[in-house]
């Protein structure tokens, strides 16, 4: 059962769900849509100058860039918000608790400046595993040489390794795959005893000091979220963070695990499952029912997996997300060239538009934007990349959601989202404007990969940022208003001021239960007068 009383009190020039549009002529022709919408001009008129929203109506697929010395001034993350960015990412396993707190602060005044919502993803480090400090640094690794892990403190020949997880040598067996730098070199376990395992080099290649140790196989005993990192989730629910991602998350009680801590303290994160370990992969399903979001954290899966394997899992990943309705980022390595150069390889933005094909909903730049020498530039091209890709996606037909993502959404809601897609199109409609208390309608929304633009409409400043991850949406603050004509006209004057509406145009409207008390999930259509 549909109701349409939000917004019945002022009927003129609108239709609601099931009532019959009687004021159209039978000849008339639909308006022709527009391939971008600052394309709505008449001839001889001037062109509307693009502004923040409108940019963002062009880029349906969200952009992540992470904070580092590259681009932590006010001046440079507000370049970057202009460039395309919709979350910023501060990874812990970097700087101090003190970096983090002038960041965030940081990002929330350039947002306010610009007068955009902008989302802060903390990067919790999780049991990251490296080695120590090296006897002689670099190590040249050669075939068949023999490196031995010790269980003390520092190496004391060039033939020692030490690592900053204690109970290593105690976990390994012979026969274990140990990989250091990312993979670049790889050892075999011989042998194990109380205080040392013995290792051969199988593939040969150079190692730093403090660089990553991988254990592909190898069940570990440390939880996922370590010490470090539930102080870290207790800064971010002091500081109103709007995405926690966990690091090496093996099971779906890693990510409850971090949600009882942030929820008892006030916070209503959104925690994102980072999938980098094997044994994520064995349980995948459960891990995206679990969690508000996936990362395909390509860094270390591509290391803890066959590097061949990692395309299709990307893929399996994103697939997963898709039939729970859950928003995903692809990391690593995007535009990793870009660090150092002014332009990507064709592999990279080949890589850029193949994540947003296969239906990422973000994705995220690293070390580009963290230390590289040109981070807006590497912004600017990411989001160049995502709007000449999805022009091939301009003309399908909205996605319904499948039955298994409806849990955590009213099914009518669902429906009611999916049916207002259909009616835009067949209507020619300009806009959706979806109402929303918490985000779960957008999201619904966002997952159906239609290309009409979508307002996503809330009081809640947490829900607008939180929105900022959710593709093709555009959060758009609606504090001022309190009934449907209110919020009609609220719309109405933003589309105008933004050169995105005139008289005539249509909109759709969708509102759900839960954003107002006195009204059901509706679906109104409204023409601008």
């Amino acid at each position: 059962m549909f109701s349409s009383n939000l917004l019945e009190s002022d009927k003129i020039g609108a239709a609601s769900l099931g009532a019959s549009h009687t004021n159209l002529p039978s000849s008339e022709e639909p308006p022709p849509m527009p391939e971008t919408l600052s394309d709505k001009t008449q001839p001889g008129e001037k062109q509307p100058r693009e502004s923040l929203r409108t940019r963002s109506f062009r880029a349906r697929t969200k952009i992540v860039a992470t904070v580092g010395p590259a681009c932590d001034s006010q001046q440079t993350l507000g370049e970057l918000i202009q460039a395309g960015v919709n979350v910023f990412r501060i990874n812990t396993a970097h700087g101090s608790r003190e970096d983090r707190e002038t960041a965030a602060k940081r990002i929330r005044a350039a947002a306010e400046q610009l007068g955009t919502p902008v989302g802060i993803l903390l990067d919790l480090a999780g049991p990251k595993i490296r080695l120590g400090q090296l006897h002689t640094d670099p190590l040249v690794c050669e075939e068949d040489a023999e490196l031995t892990f010790m269980n003390k403190d520092a190496a004391e020949s060039p033939f020692e390794l030490t690592s900053t997880y204690d109970p290593l040598i105690s976990e390994l067996r012979p026969g274990d795959k140990v990989l250091l730098a990312d993979g670049a070199v790889a050892l075999e376990v011989i042998s194990t005893s109380e205080n040392e395992a013995r290792c051969r080099v199988t593939e040969s290649g150079k190692i730093h000091s403090r660089q990553g140790i991988n254990l592909p196989g190898v069940k570990l005993s440390t939880p996922s979220l370590t010490e470090a990192d539930r102080a870290n989730a207790e800064w971010a629910a002091a500081h109103d963070i709007d995405f926690v991602s966990l690091s090496f998350v093996r099971s779906a009680d890693d990510i409850v695990a971090l949600k009882e801590l942030l929820a008892a303290r006030g916070s209503s994160a959104m925690v994102i499952a980072k999938i980098e370990k094997p044994e994520a992969l064995e349980v995948l399903e459960e891990i995206v029912i679990a969690s508000d979001g996936v990362m395909v954290a390509r860094g270390d899966l591509g290391v803890e997996i066959d590097v061949a394997e990692t395309p299709v899992v990307q893929k399996r990943i994103i697939r997963s997300c898709e039939k729970h309705l859950k928003p995903v980022i692809v990391a690593t390595q995007m535009l990793d060239s870009m660090q150092h150069s002014r332009r990507p390889t064709r592999a990279e933005a080949t890589d850029v538009a193949n994540a947003i094909l296969d239906g990422a909903d973000a994705c995220m730049l690293s070390g580009e934007t963290a230390v590289g020498d040109f981070p807006r530039e590497t912004v600017a091209m990411m989001s160049r990349i995502i709007r000449s890709t999805e022009r091939m996606l301009f003309d399908a037909a909205a996605k319904p959601p499948p039955v298994a993502a409806v849990a955590g959404v009213h099914p009518i809601t669902s429906a009611v989202v999916y049916g207002a897609a259909q009616i835009a199109s067949q209507l020619f409609c300009r806009l959706v404007v979806v109402a929303t208390k918490g985000g779960n309608t957008a999201r619904v929304k966002s997952k159906q990969r239609d290309f009409i633009p979508t307002i996503g409409v809330s009081r809640s400043p947490e829900t607008l940022r939180k929105m900022c991850l959710f593709w093709g949406i555009t959060p758009l603050d609606a504090s001022d208003w309190n009934t449907g004509p209110e919020l009609r006209r609220l719309i109405e004057q933003w589309g105008r001021a933004e050169g995105l509406l005139s008289h005539g145009d249509r909109v759709v409207f969708v509102t759900s239960g839960d954003y107002l008390d006195t009204a059901h999930n509706a679906l109104f259509v409204h023409e601008v007068k």
